[in-house]
């Protein structure tokens, strides 16, 4: 959403991304934030999509969870295609991980035709679930300095920022 004057003098990027949900009278509402996202590939996942996605596989397999975030495993140690890595703590298992997984996935793909692209196209392969050992979130914003009340765990990275010390309180 760009705020401007209405003569366009200046303009101002606050960042978010917005939907009408009604044209007359306008009205918005805020649908996600533009720096958060998943580009690595071309597919542009936002975080509209994965918390849809996730929501929906909780729904199907059951579970609950503390927190979660998603970023790109671009170089996996095998030879094997890159993916989107789905850190996940869990309050509570699903009670079929692998199905909570395709569940997660196929919803990802019905909303973003360039991630189905890519999957179908065996450029990406379907996303890994890491399962983060309880704490870990909490602990990982601490050593980040970004915890507390205005902080909030970003639900998509472009980079391995936070997916790098998260792996350090993986367990499966």
């Amino acid at each position: 959403m760009i705020i401007s004057t209405n003569a366009g003098l200046w303009g101002y990027n606050i960042g978010d991304t917005v939907q009408f949900t009604n044209l007359k009278p306008y009205r918005i509402r805020v649908s996600g934030r533009l720096k958060h996202f998943i580009s690595a590939f071309g597919e542009h996942v936002i975080g509209k999509e994965v918390e849809e996605s996730m929501t929906h596989a909780l729904q199907q397999c059951g579970g609950s969870i503390t927190e979660f975030t998603v970023a790109p495993q671009i170089t996996p140690e095998s030879q094997e295609p890159p993916y989107h890595e789905w850190f996940v703590e869990f309050e509570r298992l699903p009670s079929d991980l692998t199905a909570f997984a395709q569940a997660l996935d196929q919803k990802l793909q019905e909303q973003n035709v360039y991630y189905a692209d890519l999957i179908q196209g065996k450029v990406l392969q379907p996303l890994k679930i890491t399962q983060v050992s309880g704490g870990g979130f909490n602990a990982v914003m601490k050593s980040l300095g970004r915890f507390g009340g205005q902080n909030k765990v970003p639900r998509l990275a472009n980079d391995r920022a936070l997916a790098e010390p998260l792996s350090q309180w993986a367990h499966n």
